[in-house]
Order: structure tokens, then sequence, then C-alpha cells
């Protein structure tokens, strides 16, 4: 794995978290239980802090950083969707964010709230909890459904089912 020290920030990693071999890990970075950080990602605490909770999937080729002596802070059971890109901002617990979208510089995503796909939420921009946003700039454009819970929990339960069975599953074969 890709996971390196920067000066004297030193990635913290829980013991049941699957970060993919190719995801690159620096510095600052504090990764819960059973956290999926997937192929391509790259989480950079070289001067800023990241925490991410429990349960939380960071997937292929998600992009993490924080400003210099700031922070990004991911809740419990969070997904962040293939290609986006989080910088200096606090994601609540079950919020989902979606392939390609930006969450920018002190912008809020509140619990549950659900970020749509390519979805540009400015700097300081607060999306409610339990709201869905989509567009460039995002705006809200109605409530969390149940629907959309059940499908988003079965998504937690998979990523979270996956970073268990990779460490035993994966064989690289070229």
């Amino acid at each position: 794995m890709a996971i390196y020290r920067f000066e004297d920030r030193m990635p913290q990693i829980a013991a049941s978290a699957w970060v993919f071999p190719d995801a690159v890990i620096i510095g600052d970075v504090r990764l819960g239980e059973n956290v999926y950080v997937g192929a391509g990602a790259i989480l950079r605490g070289d001067y800023g802090t990241i925490f991410i909770g429990d349960g939380t999937a960071i997937e292929e080729g998600v992009i993490v950083h924080a400003r210099p002596g700031d922070k990004t802070v991911f809740g419990k059971r969070v997904t962040v969707g293939h290609g986006a890109m989080i910088h200096n901002a606090t994601i609540g617990d079950e919020a989902v964010i979606g392939m390609r979208a930006t969450v920018s510089d002190y912008a809020e995503v509140g619990a549950g709230a659900i970020i749509g796909e390519g979805a540009l939420v400015r700097n300081k921009q607060v999306i409610p909890p339990w709201k869905v946003a989509v567009g460039v700039p995002c705006k809200v454009i109605g409530d969390v459904e149940e629907r959309h819970k059940q499908m988003w929990s079965d998504a937690k339960k998979l990523y979270i089912y996956l970073a268990r069975r990779y460490p035993s599953g994966l064989t690289k074969i070229g």
C-alpha cells in the first residue's frame, strides 16, 4: 500500500479498514473501523487532517484534502462515489456524495443528505440533513425518501462487507 508518513504526520488506520494497494494515503489521515478506500483514491493529510468515520466508503478515484491546520471530516457510514473530490469540508453521518461530485472548502453536507452525481457544493454552502441536492451549483430539490434510505443502506452494507472480503479475496494476477 502507498501509505506515507509526512514529517511528523502519520496515518492512523483501524485494523478492520481496507485500503486498496494503489490508493495513496499521506500524513494525518485517520480511518475508522470497516472503512473502505478504493483503488486510485488519494487522501492527502500533509498539512491538514482527514477524519473518516466507521463504515465509510471512499470509492475509486476519490480525492480528499484539507487546508493547512484545518480538517476534512466524514461521519459514520458515508458513501463517497467514484471520482468525487472533497476539500476541507464536513460530511455528516449516512450522507451520500455522488460520483464526480465536488464538495468545496468549508461546505457542510448534513446527515443523510444525498448529493447528486457531478454536483458542486460551493465554498461554505450548507446542505441540510436528509435533503437531496443536485446541480452546478448544487441546489436542494427535495427530501430523502424511504426508498433512498433503503437503497443506500444496502449499498453501505456492501462496502463494509467488501472491506472484510478484500484482504483475503484479492489476488494480483498480472
